[in-house]
């Protein structure tokens, strides 16, 4: 296995769609993709890009990425927030993973931000023992709140 880790490209950004809908299925929210391929790309890729991500791939083909922008806390300053972390799912167990979120930890320290956040569901259980190799901090006192518009 040659996996090769690198910046996402706009080019990479219909395959990326593709799995975040395999992550959606996953986490059992099929319809609640609803991005647009035009937004997506515009949003990493046009002007002023909101995120960022890098792509593991194995003979041209993207098997896994992790998407993830900036996120400011009054109290830690800036920090990485880890939007998606995929690995599909017939590549799975093969280190993809470890290789993305390594490199996440590499670039988020050179970028001198004072750490990393993201989520994980409680029943994602594979998810949760991948993250605590990591030695993470999983704090169960916030709810996460939103309004769609």
């Amino acid at each position: 296995m040659s996996i090769t880790i690198r910046n996402a490209q706009r080019t990479d950004c219909s395959r990326l769609l593709e799995l975040i809908t395999e992550l959606a299925v996953y986490e059992k929210m099929p319809n609640e993709v609803t991005v647009s391929l035009s937004h997506f790309e515009e949003s990493g890729f046009g002007e002023k890009p909101v995120w960022w991500a890098l792509v593991a791939e194995e003979n041209d083909v993207v098997l896994g990425f992790a998407l993830y922008y900036v996120r400011y806390s009054t109290w830690k300053g800036q920090r990485m927030y880890l939007e998606d972390l995929i690995v599909t799912e017939e590549a799975r167990g093969k280190g993809i993973g470890k290789l993305l979120f390594d490199r996440l930890i590499g670039e988020a320290k050179a970028k001198k931000f004072s750490g990393m956040m993201w989520q994980v569901l409680d029943w994602n259980e594979p998810a949760i023992n991948f993250y605590k190799k990591y030695q993470t901090s999983f704090d169960n006192g916030w709810i996460n709140c939103s309004i769609d518009f």
